[in-house]
């Protein structure tokens, strides 16, 4: 069928959410109305239909077999262990905006893990069975070959973080939805300069961990280009990681006077760290942290300044993508920001 623009889309396809702002109704009611579904008002069809004919609006063929709901399901990769996702308040948050989304489409999630070599044979094949309508593959790790899976995949795909295949590697562009990790650092470690601060150190994510690492690393490198490497230590964002990150850069340079920690998790850690070897925070050390998760945040004790990100809201764009994909796989960046507290 040939795509249709109007003068009303400003040379962009048309999407559901067009549809449904000039209609005045919800996405599911487009969707409902779509595929001539039943619990759907006359009038209501009438004015959704009228809207379609006026935008040229088109469903894509993958939003289209996904809004079908041959399935009702949507499957969650995470290529991290169930044991430490479980006890990471970043993936609980993310996955409820990705649950809370499906929920207001009639759609379940369904969770695979990918915790050995053998789970990416298992995994492919029941994502490619007919099991499930669209997958949102997140937690990802440089060469993890989820890219390689999506690629095969006939259904509708959305990577929490951008893809990240090896070198050499090529695969066609995925729809994606990460947040602003390498600006976020940028503010945490200019606010630490502004404060007076001059050994800053920073606690990093994995080699191994998805690109937020790698962006929030090169973020505190923007600031402080020349800081000696002796400033940087790398940790498993966990709690005990950034404790013992925190140690040993203590250990090496005992006058730091602040740190920008890579996530929240990590900073009460640090925070716990530098209690035990008496030192005041932020008298002492200013410490930042990354997320602004609020069972951390503001909880830890000083409370945590920290980069915010909206984390529920990241879930829930990853898959409302599943339902309504423009006609490029578009790259979703969500802006963070700076919240100051007492730590900093």
């Amino acid at each position: 069928m040939e795509k249709v623009l109007t003068p009303h889309t400003h040379g962009r396809r048309p999407t559901l959410e067009d549809v449904a702002r000039r209609s005045g109704v919800s996405r599911s009611t487009v969707s409902r109305v779509i595929n001539d579904e039943p619990r759907v008002s006359a009038e209501v069809v009438e004015q959704v239909r009228r809207v379609i004919a006026e935008l040229g609006y088109v469903p894509n063929q993958a939003a289209r077999q996904l809004v079908t709901r041959r399935t009702g399901a949507v499957a969650v990769v995470a290529s991290q262990p169930q044991n430490r996702l479980f006890l990471d308040p970043f993936f609980d948050c993310l996955l409820r905006g990705v649950r809370r989304e499906l929920a207001e489409h009639g759609a379940q999630a369904v969770l695979l893990f990918l915790d050995e070599p053998d789970d990416h044979t298992r995994v492919a094949d029941y994502l490619g069975g007919g099991h499930v309508d669209g997958a949102v593959l997140f937690s990802l790790r440089p060469g993890d070959r989820l890219h390689e899976m999506a690629d095969r995949l006939d259904i509708p795909v959305v990577f929490g973080g951008r893809p990240l295949p090896r070198d050499g590697d090529t695969v066609r562009p995925h729809a994606y939805v990460d947040g602003d990790n390498r600006g976020g650092a940028r503010q945490a470690v200019q606010h630490l300069v502004s404060l007076g601060r001059t050994r800053i150190a920073t606690v990093t994510g994995p080699h191994d961990q998805e690109d937020s690492a790698a962006e929030r690393l090169a973020g505190y490198r923007d600031v402080l280009p020349d800081a000696p490497p002796e400033l940087t230590e790398r940790a498993d964002y966990t709690e005990q990681g950034g404790a013992d990150a925190m140690a040993a850069l203590l250990d090496r340079d005992p006058g730091l006077d602040a740190v920008f920690v890579a996530s929240d998790l990590m900073a009460a850690g640090a925070l716990r760290t530098l209690r035990e070897r008496g030192r005041r925070v932020p008298e002492d050390v200013a410490v930042i942290g990354f997320d602004d998760l609020t069972e951390i945040s503001e909880a830890t004790d000083p409370r945590l300044t920290t980069v915010h990100q909206d984390v529920e809201r990241m879930g829930r764009l990853m898959a409302r993508l599943l339902f309504d994909r423009p006609a490029q796989p578009p790259s979703v960046v969500v802006p963070t920001r700076l919240v100051v507290r007492a730590s900093a």
